[in-house]
């Protein structure tokens, strides 16, 4: 008796094409990251690095590995390159001298804020690929079954740092002129 809600037959075909889907979506993915971040001289994992420190202010070399999706020591392998460039500092806390947090020099934060400035949607293919169901339905996808398998395999904690990064961007920063550029929070302390 097959107490079974799927056929295998139809899990295979939904696995398969969630897997050439994700293949040939990362293809393009890397390709236009790859581009962005080539003017600064960083690999993906280094920019990838970057932006976590910023969004998570003090981060563990686990919590980067985790939120990165990448393994713990290309975590600090990369980190450790990024601090012989002067773009994050190592730390330990006190009260906990296992782990090695990393947080973003004034030069990383300047490049990271400059790579955002430089951003231009249209050398972007998933952009440019989703762009007529924009202008079709007044919005981006909003992708929720991607998310929710996604915080199916990685839990609560990874949805909540990856939603947390772009309210971030949200919050922190303005768009004048096609740039993105962070709020002056000078003007804002001062009042």
């Amino acid at each position: 008796m097959n107490d079974k809600l799927y056929s295998m037959k139809e899990a295979m075909i939904f696995s398969q094409r969630i897997a050439q889907l994700s293949k040939a979506l990362w293809k393009t993915i890397e390709k236009d990251w790859q581009q962005w971040i080539k003017p600064y001289d960083l690999n993906i994992n280094e920019h990838h690095i970057l932006w976590i420190s910023y969004h998570l202010k003090g981060a563990s070399i686990s919590d980067v590995a985790k939120f990165g999706v990448m393994h713990v020591s290309t975590a600090f392998n990369f980190s450790k390159k990024l601090e012989e460039r002067g773009l994050l500092k190592f730390s330990k806390k006190e009260s906990d001298k296992r782990n090695t947090y990393i947080e973003l020099t004034t030069e990383g934060e300047n490049v990271l804020l400059s790579l955002m400035e430089s951003y231009d949607p249209n050398q972007n293919a998933v952009y440019t690929g989703a762009k007529p169901l924009r202008d079709l339905y007044g919005k981006f996808p909003d992708i929720i079954e991607i998310m929710a398998i996604v915080r199916n395999i990685y839990g609560d904690d990874f949805m909540e740092i990856f939603e947390k990064s772009f309210a971030n961007l949200d919050n922190d920063f303005v768009e004048e002129e096609g740039k993105l550029y962070k709020k002056d929070t000078s003007l804002q302390e001062s009042v």
